[in-house]
């Protein structure tokens, strides 16, 4: 079996879980050469053993990166001292994390419910009738991208061209001209430093206001900081949702029978389904750790500064974890997948993102029907974030 889980092409039409399989089989934490200059890492693709990784900060750093690629040197004098939250462990990153996450518990999430499903209905409402969509630009990435920017105080329309940088910061460097994802990134700061510039001066009761109002260790967040924060949320605030959606109405084609049993009672059912569909997709590819200090992991010996490379996906479709794993089953339960990652970073907006899924499947499975391609989907050409690029479909409104 030829690996390659670098190369976009392994990831062209999804992810490539023939190259899981192997691996789980025969090698399930396998050292992976790197093109160029790279020093190579150990992929972990079983369900255990991703656990592990992801729970255990004191033996695997989320420093210096969570990519794969370490940081060239220029983009570390850029950013000089300062890390994304990603990118820190406890106790930095637990006191970083404290920050926000009051906004992002279970119950902030749900007193957003109702106005999270008013907006699906206005997403719907804006392509019902032309029986015709791009179902990511005009459905799927428009939640997030609305979601966002309300979070954040911003005009909605500017949500949506910031997710459109975001999927430029996720495409594979050699899929864009040249330097097209540090641009990308520095537009982003670019637009951050304006909405700085606007919350002080007029602060309101949104997430941006309180983030330049909050302190760390007794001082306030300085502008790098924010900024950071700011690109974080923008870009994590987005993937999850927008992939799972446009990969889930996919999976949802593609096996009808499925697909009729979830619409025999959509509200009763739609819980377990969703969770299926995050386990199917998996739409955050990878996380990387650095093994700080030499140690056995599965019968391999890992050394001080090594890459280790967790493949979600590959986690979510093992037969250690999960019965039947290849079969899409949405009355699956338990479900123990990590689409969300586990551990001290496991995704602080899975909640909104549940409400926003839930929110979209809805009020898209409940007025429209007649699902069709109408084209083939075309996938993000990335290595990292999981799924559809575009999407054209056709269908009908439900009378």
């Amino acid at each position: 079996m030829h690996i390659d889980l670098l190369s976009p092409g392994s990831f062209a039409a999804g992810q490539p879980h023939d190259q899981y399989r192997w691996l789980r089989a025969h090698a399930p934490v396998r050292w992976h050469e790197e093109p160029g200059e790279g020093r190579g890492f150990w992929a972990v693709t079983r369900h255990a053993d991703v656990w592990a990784v992801d729970r255990d900060f004191q033996a695997f750093s989320s420093e210096p990166t969570i990519m794969i690629a370490d940081p060239a040197a220029e983009q570390a004098a850029g950013f000089g001292p300062y890390k994304m939250m990603l990118m820190m462990d406890p106790p930095e990153h637990t006191a970083f994390r404290k920050l926000i996450r009051s906004e992002f518990t279970l119950p902030a999430a749900r007193l957003r419910e109702d106005r999270i499903q008013a907006l699906a209905r206005q997403i719907v409402d804006a392509v019902i009738d032309r029986g015709e969509c791009d179902f990511v630009a005009d459905v799927a990435g428009e939640m997030p991208s609305f979601v966002i920017a309300e979070l954040m105080g911003l005009p909605p329309g500017d949500g949506r061209e910031l997710y459109k940088l975001t999927e430029t910061i996720h495409t594979a460097p050699e899929a864009l001209p040249p330097g097209a994802g540090g641009a990308a990134v520095m537009k982003m700061f670019e637009y951050g430093q304006g909405v700085i510039a606007e919350k002080r001066a007029r602060p309101g009761d949104d997430l941006a206001s309180k983030l330049l109002a909050c302190e760390v260790d007794g001082r306030r967040l300085d502008d790098m900081e924010f900024l950071l924060f700011f690109l974080l949320l923008v870009d994590a605030g987005g993937d999850t949702t927008r992939n799972l959606l446009s990969g889930g109405l996919l999976a949802l084609m593609e096996h009808p029978e499925q697909f009729d049993w979830l619409l025999a009672d959509l509200p009763g059912r739609l819980p377990t389904a969703r969770e299926e569909l995050l386990r199917w997709t998996s739409p955050v590819i990878y996380m990387r750790r650095t093994a700080k200090h030499d140690l056995e992991l599965a019968g391999q010996q890992v050394r001080e500064g090594d890459k280790v490379v967790m493949y979600f996906g590959a986690a979510n479709r093992d037969p250690g974890a999960f019965d039947r794993p290849e079969v899409l089953d949405l009355a699956r339960d338990p479900n123990p997948h990590i689409a969300f990652g586990t551990g001290p970073h496991g995704c602080l907006g899975q909640h909104i993102a549940r409400i926003e899924i839930d929110a979209m499947l809805a009020e898209v499975l409940s007025r429209m029907t007649g699902f069709e391609l109408a084209a083939p989907p075309a996938w993000l050409p990335s290595n990292f974030i999981s799924g559809p690029k575009a999407m054209p479909i056709r269908f009908h409104a439900r009378a």
